[in-house]
């Protein structure tokens, strides 16, 4: 069965996944006996069910945190409230008014019970054992997730009752960090390399080592986190870096040999609005993620060097000329030139007044930073309808392998050339390529380091990376403490888009961030479920 499709039986998610009758930490749903009685005797239900687990995986789940978590960073400020991510990014996030909570059981409960009772359905051996492994993962993954925003969390490895499950108590985060590993080892083997067909975008073998090198490079594992990358980067796995950075995230071409794990839609079976979300008001979009300034000075200048590099060539009037084509490809900045479909003229102008532009910046539905998103939807004709958009979601690829493969060279001081080699080749995609790293001036763990940690930043904006990044480097004070700005204003001349900026007019968004390193690292658990399980014990300075 097709993963674009996820064509989930209607009588099974129906009576084992969509009823409930009282809410608890696993949300869950109970079973009935009688469904249970007539499912699992054919590879068919089999399958039907682990759809459900992708279903609740997927989706709004995890697709959505993939591409709107950087507003809880320095990258991305999303305006509206009600959509939950200003308490969480301003540092005032509080057990009842957790904004964006990723305190969810549903995927893992779907597949606990997928995996207590697929053992005996009448169904190949092998196929059996890769849909366990597919669980399993889904799971594994749910697992990563909550432990990295939460620390220590319950870990359920077994349908429970609903008393059960308002009793279970908090693992400690290393606990489920082990656990995790130990799920991904087990089930690699069971996982093909590839699928063909409907079956592409299942989980495959490299998805489950490539979330395993993750985990162990976030935990400084970083002898074994190279090992992962490294046969990541060998037979029989084929991954390579996708020629083109701006392509890599359209629909159209979906499924490159740079991905390695990603959420899937389909237009007309899955109402993927975000695309509205994403984009800028005047291709009829409403800004909910705009990229900081922060984000903008990220990107080094054409010939590799820092903007404050006096070197660099940086011209403070002219600041988008001469830098990464990524900052292009990621930011609608002022004076954008449009790829496609023009509604309201050539460029992106948020600047100009008297009258205002469709895109003035602060205005309804119109970036507050003045710069909009456009790493997901730089050609607006992709999407015939904004509402319902068939575009996946990339979580995991293979220039992130890269990336972690060079930090954990660079971490445990074994710096050699694989480490520029890592870094060059995403550096020096086709439609990218951007000069290779100065050896001469990275030439140490220290400098190599910030080269590094600034190449993820740009390399990943708006992936759902960078929370965890802020979070594992311990920088949240330097960079989510005070007043989040945008661009200086000015004019954007409507003919060539010619950009004039006025010195001293910096666009602030939003109140200042306070960050509290004793208690931010970690979200608050939502105070409804402490109220349910009292066994549950509320972070640190919540």
């Amino acid at each position: 069965m097709s993963m674009k499709k996820l064509i989930i039986t209607a009588i099974i998610l129906g009576s084992v996944a969509a009823s409930g009758c009282r809410k608890g930490f696993l949300d869950r749903a109970p079973l009935d006996s009688y469904t249970n009685n007539v499912l699992w005797k054919s590879s068919n239900d089999a399958l039907a069910a682990l759809n459900g687990c992708y279903s609740k995986w997927g989706g709004s789940n995890n697709g959505y945190y993939g591409v709107f978590a950087d507003n809880n960073s320095d990258n991305t400020f999303d305006q509206f409230p009600w959509e939950n991510w200003l308490s969480l990014s301003a540092g005032i996030a509080t057990p009842t008014n957790t904004g964006y909570s990723k305190w969810n059981y549903k995927c893992i409960q779907t597949c606990n019970w997928f995996l207590d009772n697929v053992g005996g359905t009448n169904m190949d051996a092998t196929l059996k054992a890769r849909f366990i492994a597919e669980a399993r993962f889904l799971r594994a993954y749910e697992y990563f997730t909550l432990s990295q925003l939460y620390g220590a969390v319950p870990l359920v490895e077994h349908n429970v009752s609903p008393d059960d499950a308002n009793k279970a108590a908090q693992t400690p985060k290393a606990d489920v960090v082990a656990y995790i590993l130990k799920e991904l080892t087990a089930i690699a083997p069971d996982l093909p390399v590839s699928y063909s067909g409907a079956d592409i975008g299942r989980v495959t073998r490299g998805a489950a080592i490539a979330l395993k090198a993750r985990i162990e490079l976030f935990n400084k594992m970083y002898t074994e986190c190279i090992a992962d990358c490294q046969a990541l980067m060998s037979p029989p796995f084929t991954y390579s870096i996708y020629p083109s950075y701006v392509n890599l995230f359209r629909q159209p071409f979906a499924d490159n040999q740079e991905v390695i794990l990603d959420v899937q839609f389909k237009a007309s079976d899955n109402n993927f609005g975000w695309a509205r979300n994403m984009t800028i008001n005047s291709l009829g979009g409403y800004n909910s993620i705009a990229p900081t300034q922060s984000l903008v000075d990220a990107y080094e200048t054409s010939n590799g060097k820092t903007i404050d590099d006096p070197t660099s060539g940086y011209d403070a009037a002219q600041p988008y000329k001469n830098r990464d084509p990524r900052l292009t490809a990621t930011v609608f900045y002022p004076g954008t030139q449009y790829s496609s479909r023009l509604p309201y003229g050539q460029y992106y102008d948020p600047l100009s007044g008297s009258p205002k532009t469709i895109d003035h910046w602060g205005d309804n539905n119109c970036s507050p930073s003045a710069y909009g998103l456009r790493k997901y939807t730089p050609v607006i004709a992709d999407f015939p309808n904004m509402d319902q958009v068939g575009m996946n979601v990339i979580l995991i690829r293979f220039a992130e392998v890269k990336l972690m493969d060079a930090e954990a060279k660079i971490e445990s001081n074994k710096i050699d050339a694989t480490v520029f080699d890592d870094i060059n080749s995403v550096r020096k995609r086709p439609d990218v390529s951007m000069p290779a790293v100065d050896q001469a001036k990275y030439n140490d763990q220290a400098s190599l380091r910030t080269l590094l940690r600034r190449e993820r930043r740009v390399e990943l904006a708006v992936e759902g990376l960078r929370w965890f990044d802020i979070q594992r480097w311990q920088i949240g004070q330097q960079v989510m403490n005070g007043q989040v700005t945008g661009s200086l204003q000015g004019s954007v001349n409507p003919t060539n888009g010619a950009l004039t900026l006025t010195p001293g007019t910096t666009v602030k968004v939003g109140t200042p961030r306070v960050f509290d390193a004793a208690k931010n690292y970690l979200f608050p658990i939502p105070q409804t479920e402490i109220d349910l399980n009292k066994n549950l014990k509320q972070n640190p300075g919540y």
